[in-house]
C-alpha cells in the first residue's frame, strides 16, 4: 500500500478516523503467516536493541486485532520486568506481567487481572506502545479511545511505537493531546523520530 499523508487543510478528527478504518481493515486483512514474520523480524531489532537489552522495567502489550506481537521478547529477555497496561475507567494501570493470571477485558484484549500489583509508570524504563498507525515525525494514531495519550505524560519512559511498514505514514494528523513516540520499529527496523 501506497503511504498516504493528511489531506491538506483537512480537519484533524474526521481524517484521523478516515485513517483509522484504513488502516484498521489494512491491518485486519493481513495473513496469519505476515503477520507472524512481521512479529518476529520486529522482536529481533527489538531483542538486538542495546537501549531495551538495558533497561530494566517495560511496558509491553498483548497483541490484539492484528497488531504485531510481543510475546517472544518476554521469554528472549528473562532480565526485564515485564508489565502490562489494564483499562481501569478512562486510563491505563500497569502491572507485573503473569502469563497465569491474564483476563479479558470487554474491549477483548487480554490484560492482567485487577488483584496483581501496581507498577508506578515512573519506574518504567520504555513504553512499547501499538497503534494503528504511525508516521516518522513520531505521531501515533490510535484506535481513540485517547488511553495512551493520557497515560504517557505520567512516565519518564522511552516510547516506543510498534507498526507494521505500510501503517508507517510520512505524515499523520495530530493534536495537542496526542503524545508523540521517541522512536518507531517496524520489521524494516528501528527509526529515532526525537
Amino acid at each position: 500500500m501506497a503511504v498516504t499523508s493528511a489531506k491538506p487543510g483537512a480537519l484533524p478528527g474526521p481524517e484521523k478516523q478516515r485513517l483509522r478504518q484504513e488502516f484498521c481493515q489494512l491491518r485486519e486483512c493481513l495473513p496469519v503467516e505476515d503477520v507472524a514474520a512481521a512479529s518476529e523480524a520486529i522482536c529481533r531489532h527489538l531483542a538486538d536493541w542495546p537501549v531495551l537489552r538495558a533497561a530494566r522495567v517495560v511496558m509491553a502489550y498483548l497483541a490484539f486485532r492484528n497488531e504485531p506481537s510481543l510475546q517472544p521478547l518476554f521469554s528472549a529477555l528473562p532480565h526485564i520486568q515485564w508489565t502490562l497496561p489494564r483499562i481501569e475507567g478512562r486510563r491505563l494501570v500497569v502491572h507485573p506481567y503473569d502469563p497465569n493470571r491474564l483476563v479479558r477485558h470487554p474491549f477483548g484484549m487480554l490484560e492482567p487481572a485487577a488483584d496483581l500489583p501496581v507498577v508506578d509508570p515512573a519506574l518504567l524504563d520504555i513504553v512499547l506502545v501499538p497503534g494503528v498507525a504511525f508516521d516518522r515525525r513520531g505521531a501515533r494514531l490510535g484506535f481513540g479511545g485517547g488511553f495512551y495519550d493520557r497515560f504517557l505524560p505520567t512516565t519518564p519512559a522511552l516510547r516506543v511505537g510498534v507498526t507494521y511498514d505500510a501503517c508507517l505514514l510520512d505524515e499523520l494528523p495530530y493534536t495537542e493531546a496526542d503524545q508523540h513516540m521517541d522512536w518507531i520499529v517496524t520489521p524494516t527496523g528501528l527509526l529515532e523520530v526525537r
